[in-house]
């Protein structure tokens, strides 16, 4: 009995730790559609759509700067639970 409510005790510290830790992670996702670009102008980063930057107003350059996901350059992906910025 007691080591039973020891392992209860361990396994729902263990879930509530990791329910903060991706709640309050701007990178975490569970699929790709959880992930934009980081940034309004030639991105290089994703974050999770939560925290997607207010572009609205935003003007950027019509260049397509290597290194960025600009003119279809590359895409954001949700890899091992992480926002991630694919760079083609």
């Amino acid at each position: 009995m007691f080591y039973t409510v020891i392992f209860v005790i361990i396994f729902t510290a263990i879930i509530s730790l990791q329910f903060k830790i991706q709640s309050t992670s701007k990178d975490y996702c569970v699929e790709n559609s959880d992930c934009v670009a980081s940034t309004c102008c030639h991105p290089s980063a994703c974050v999770n759509k939560n925290y997607a930057p207010n572009c609205a107003g935003v003007f950027c350059t019509m260049e397509c700067r290597p290194g960025t996901m600009d003119c279809d350059q590359g895409y954001c992906a949700c890899i091992n639970n992480k926002c991630k910025a694919i760079i083609k």
